[in-house]
């Protein structure tokens, strides 16, 4: 009795590598990227909630920090600090501002703050790639 091999090739193994290869070098830029718009997501997710206690001290004495709008002052997406000038100046507009730790793919200390305007309007302002910023964000 003759015994049949069976198995792959050296070619046919080559080729499934190149293959997964090939996919390897497409997922892992897009998952990157996945993961820098998460981040700043995240982070201007984490400084939105201060919105309301800001805009609540800016009305009545114009002190703020981030412990008085209820806002952690160090986070594990963000250091926040708090631009105050009361209701918020051309030259030195009032912000809720998070430096993204850890950016990654985004680089090094990466800004998502939400500027008030002396009207009482919040605008997001980033200095990350636009690519990578939430809708409706705009750069610094």
């Amino acid at each position: 009795m003759r015994k049949v091999q069976q198995g792959f090739t050296l070619i046919e193994l080559m080729i499934v590598v190149a293959i997964i290869g090939i996919l390897a070098a497409i997922a892992i830029p897009a998952y990157q990227d996945y993961v820098a718009k998460s981040k700043v997501a995240a982070a201007l997710q984490e400084i939105d909630g201060g919105k309301t206690a800001y805009e609540l001290q800016a009305t009545e004495d114009g002190s703020q920090d981030a412990a008085s709008i209820g806002l952690p002052t160090s986070t594990g997406t963000c250091a926040i600090t708090v631009v105050s000038s009361g209701a918020g100046t051309a030259a030195v507009p009032a912000a809720i501002k998070c430096v993204i730790q850890s950016g990654g793919r985004l680089g090094t200390n990466k800004i998502v703050q939400l500027d008030r305007s002396a009207a009482g309007l919040y605008t997001c302002k980033t200095d990350v790639d636009l690519k990578y910023a939430p809708k409706g964000c705009s750069a610094i």
